[in-house]
């Protein structure tokens, strides 16, 4: 099975790591052509509205859009959470909008008020999961059709719509492959 991770910016290679140790072959996406083949994509951290603009420059906004929307698992870390929402607060960057979602940016602080902490998350088991929460923003709103998966407080953390996955967090960088290894699920079911 090939994952594409989208390579514009962001954690792209300790995504690939976690993917290689899952037992998958991560794909670099740099360009359209290069999300042929692959069986799902992650859309890492970075910067939402630098992403966002590059994936129109590169000419892989629309067709991410469609591929999604013709059932492409993706999964979005940070900033691809923001660019899988339908709605961005106070924002009109260029996005997905493939999450019956709104979400809010940086709504923790600034990167200096970055922190980690443990998610129950059911689907993973009873283990909690330690994420790193780094200028993250959160799901404020959802649909119907969203599933919610992990909270702090009444900020959405984690959510499942079909076949997209968000998390505010970067699963990426902990030793901990449940996360990826639930996306892997999703592609192979879907």
């Amino acid at each position: 099975m090939k994952i594409g991770v989208l390579a514009l910016q962001g954690a792209v290679r300790e995504h690939c790591n976690s993917l290689v140790a899952c037992g998958v072959e991560p794909v670099e996406i740099k360009y359209q052509e290069q999300l042929e083949g692959i069986s799902g994509l992650v859309i890492p951290g970075g910067e939402s509205t630098t992403v966002g603009k590059l994936l129109v420059q590169y000419n892989m906004l629309e067709l991410i859009t469609e591929k999604g929307r013709r059932g492409l698992p993706i999964f979005g870390t940070c900033t691809g959470l923001i660019l899988l929402a339908k709605e961005i607060r106070n924002s009109n960057q260029p996005r997905l909008g493939l999450m019956d979602m709104t979400v809010e940016r940086n709504a923790f602080g600034r990167q200096i008020a970055s922190f980690e902490a443990d998610l129950e998350i059911k689907e993973l088991g009873a283990t909690p999961f330690h994420a790193v929460f780094i200028r993250a923003p959160y799901i404020s709103e959802v649909g119907t059709q969203v599933e919610v998966l992990a909270r702090i407080d009444n900020k959405i953390l984690l959510a499942r719509e079909n076949n997209f996955l968000a998390a505010a967090f970067h699963p990426e960088l902990t030793d901990d492959l449940r996360l990826h290894q639930y996306f892997i699920e999703m592609c192979d079911k879907l």
